[in-house]
């Protein structure tokens, strides 16, 4: 079947329009669309930040423009495969389930399919920061913010070496960031930690929230203070044919003039129902949040080749990371947040780890680490924003202004190629 035709709607405002996943994409997505004069309705199967929008470390990283499939990954890939608590595993009985998205993880890994990666990327984090200040601002929302920036540590000059041409790449795509080379130095910016970090990157500007689940829920506050909907009920099906387009319900069907898919993990199956069988797998995240009075953070602290990262959240500590390829039916593996918690524990030697709570979080990631945002093979009248991976509360503000030009069938400000669902 052709795409469905667009009605003259899609030039006007006040249409009704469907946002289907509460997280902090679509929550932004709806408030974008409602500041523009539409009718929207959130629909949720679970609530409001009822996943990885509730859990995340709360990082709005706009420096991490590298595509995790990256030249030579696949050569580190097996030896990382071998230790099952390692920065990256996947579940024996989910391997072959994983082969296809795989395959298309090594094709993104070769040298021009990076390249154009990354070239999307920073163009989609430009974006992102921007679009997160006018954010802020349009919600008053700067208290929620932590402006403390981010230090990347390495253990040893070769690691540091070896991490030389990716600050390159940041600082041309316009990030501000110091090198430091000793112990010492990295204690000017966070006391604490052990000295078996010799060097790190610092980006001044890297900014988090103070919980990602409270902006979410901010945000969300300020949608419904403006007339906006959100249901708890699970979609069933999109459904779109030339005349329209309808959402199956729990309860009823109903006929929006538009619909965004922004459902994270769960976004592929009803997309697949429309005929686009996108490659979206799930990367699980643990975390454990320590209470306030747990170590005196100042700064988000990234331990890269370990996999992991610590920031502040309430005033307390959330230690998490690492990606486990293992879907969305497997039960969760907590032994992956104890790891974490230990290595951590002799990263930063004064950290309390006792009265955590433990979390797993569902990431929805395409092979080439970038999102998926474009109108659906059916109908220009679905608009598909999700697929973030790790990035999901980063580039949320940008993906809204995106969607917002598709709705409005307005240019948008940056390429949408790299993100179009036809790239696959």
């Amino acid at each position: 079947m052709g795409k469905a035709a667009v009605t003259s709607a899609s030039s006007q405002a006040g249409m009704t329009i469907a946002v289907i996943g509460a997280g902090i994409v679509g929550v932004s997505c709806a408030l974008r669309l409602q500041s523009l004069g539409h009718q929207v309705t959130i629909y949720d199967r679970k609530g409001l930040a009822a996943e990885a929008s509730a859990g995340n470390a709360g990082a709005f990283a706009f420096s991490e423009i590298l595509p995790l499939a990256a030249p030579g990954m696949m050569r580190k890939a097996p030896k990382w495969l071998l230790d099952p608590m390692g920065p990256l595993s996947i579940p024996p009985r989910y391997a072959l389930q994983l082969t296809p998205w795989l395959l298309r993880f090594w094709r993104a890994s070769w040298r021009d399919r990076y390249a154009a990666s990354m070239t999307a990327q920073a163009a989609l984090m430009g974006l992102a920061r921007a679009a997160l200040e006018r954010q802020i601002r349009g919600t008053d929302g700067e208290a929620l913010m932590q402006r403390d920036g981010q230090l990347q540590l390495f253990e040893g000059d070769k690691e540091y070496q070896a991490s030389l041409p990716a600050w390159e790449a940041r600082g041309a795509n316009g990030t501000r960031f110091d090198l430091l080379q000793s112990p010492d130095e990295i204690a000017e910016i966070q006391p604490g930690l052990s000295r078996q970090f010799t060097h790190a990157g610092y980006t001044p500007d890297w900014i988090n929230t103070v919980d990602p689940k409270t902006w979410c829920e901010f945000l969300a506050g300020q949608f419904l203070a403006r007339g906006g909907r959100i249901e708890v009920q699970a979609v069933k099906a999109i459904r779109a044919d030339r005349a329209s387009v309808a959402l199956d319900l729990d309860s009823h069907r109903m006929t929006p003039d538009r619909v965004v898919l922004a459902a994270g993990a769960w976004s592929h199956h009803l997309a697949r129902g429309l005929g686009d069988a996108l490659p979206l797998e799930t990367e699980r995240g643990y975390n454990t949040t320590l209470p306030a009075g747990a170590f005196d953070l100042k700064t988000h602290l990234t331990f890269g080749s370990h996999g992991f990262v610590a920031s502040r959240i309430n005033g307390g500590v959330r230690i998490g990371g690492a990606v486990e390829l293992g879907g969305l039916n497997l039960p969760p593996n907590f032994k992956r947040s104890e790891v974490l918690l230990k290595k951590a524990g002799r990263f930063m030697p004064g950290l309390d780890s006792s009265g955590g709570t433990q979390w797993m979080g569902f990431r929805p990631s395409m092979p080439d680490s970038l999102p998926v945002i474009g109108a659906s093979s059916r109908s220009d009248a679905v608009i598909y924003a999700f697929g973030h991976g790790h990035l999901g509360l980063t580039q949320s503000a940008a993906t809204a202004e995106l969607v917002a030009d598709l709705v409005m069938s307005r240019p948008p400000e940056i390429s949408l190629d790299g993100v179009s669902p036809t790239r696959f």
